[in-house]
């Protein structure tokens, strides 16, 4: 089945589907008992450099659940790590930092990423699931962390509750600030790249950090190296999933980001986000992640109402708010996929 006949991919291009493809962010991951059962200890880092465990880990959800989406596992730092930067992702806590970048010295321990040498496991990792999903109706969705939120780490050395560092990097030195952020949208679109070329049929940029801004700080800092990727992805003929948490203030922005599609979300009714969106933009989302802790019955209200609410109009890819939680019932995420791909409650 070609790429353009998914229903996520025609959904991204703003076309009717049959259904309302369904896919969740963190789908592949530690809520699943196969996923503990095969991923072992470790960063996932060491994991993520074996295409075969991978391949095997990207696919358990699409077996299990029957979304129409296999999102590539991986991580946002990748690339970073890749190249040497000095990055690691400590189980519990996420990206780690050892010499956090702190000066116009550091922008030259980011060098270009180069695919062969440094990526040959993620190329690998990709071709495998392409051919696992060939012919089938599931699109491989790659993915890549947006420029502001992967300086963000490596700004601050790891996970952060004020961002204090970073944003006194911003405004205080906006050229080093930009010089940063357009090293690191080349990495992106390297790495965007080599997904696509793998067999990639639909990216996502993650801006997860984004939401920390002011409105006026995002389209200043952030937005301008956003557009970049998703211009140089546009040219690579795939659609594209800018997704951000706490981003409800900046919507009108990212829609002018390039982005077929923009993530949202459970701070706001779809129909609000596709009103500040404007017309030709899909939008993604938005159950709670939380809900689902609440029983069968909780996320299957909260999902009718989410598919009453985008009723009538083509763009929507049913996703969660944000990442699977890890305490999550995968029988009930189960419920949820059913209730989508019926159209919700009868």
């Amino acid at each position: 089945m070609g790429a353009q006949s998914t229903p996520l991919v025609a959904a991204c291009l703003g076309q009717p589907t049959p259904v309302t493809p369904v896919w969740f962010m963190r789908q592949a991951g530690r809520h699943l008992p196969e996923y503990r059962a095969l991923r072992g200890s470790g960063s996932i880092l060491d994991a993520i450099a074996d295409p075969d465990l991978s391949t095997e880990i990207t696919l358990q959800p699409v077996r299990r659940y029957g979304v129409d989406g296999a999102v590539l596992y991986s991580d946002i730092v990748v690339p970073v790590a890749a190249i040497g930067f000095g990055v690691d992702v400590e189980p519990g806590r996420g990206p780690v930092v050892a010499d956090p970048f702190r000066g116009p010295e550091d922008l030259k321990r980011l060098r270009p990423l180069d695919v062969d040498a440094d990526i040959p496991h993620v190329v690998r990792t990709v071709t495998q699931v392409a051919a696992e999903l060939k012919g089938t109706s599931t699109a491989l969705i790659g993915f890549a962390g947006a420029p502001f939120t992967v300086a963000s780490y490596l700004v601050e050395g790891g996970p952060s509750k004020n961002f204090a560092k970073v944003k006194s990097l911003m405004h205080a030195d906006p050229k080093l600030f930009a010089q940063l952020c357009d090293h690191l949208a080349g990495l992106a679109i390297d790495f965007l790249a080599a997904q696509v070329s793998a067999g990639a049929q639909v990216v996502q940029l993650f801006d997860s950090w984004a939401g920390q801004l002011s409105v006026a700080d995002y389209q200043r800092f952030a937005l301008p190296s956003t557009k970049r990727v998703l211009a140089a992805v546009a040219a690579m003929g795939v659609p594209s999933i800018l997704f951000g948490v706490g981003c409800t203030e900046h919507l009108p922005a990212m829609a002018t980001s390039g982005a077929s599609v923009v993530g949202v979300d459970w701070r706001i009714p779809l129909s609000e986000a596709r009103r500040r969106l404007g017309p030709g933009i899909g939008v993604q989302g938005n159950l709670d992640p939380t809900l689902v802790l609440a029983g069968v019955d909780v996320a299957m209200e909260a999902t009718d109402a989410i598919l009453a609410d985008a009723a009538g109009t083509a763009g929507h890819v049913f996703n969660l708010g944000h990442g699977v939680l890890p305490e999550t019932n995968p029988d009930v995420l189960a419920e949820v996929v059913k209730r989508v791909h019926a159209g919700g409650a009868s």
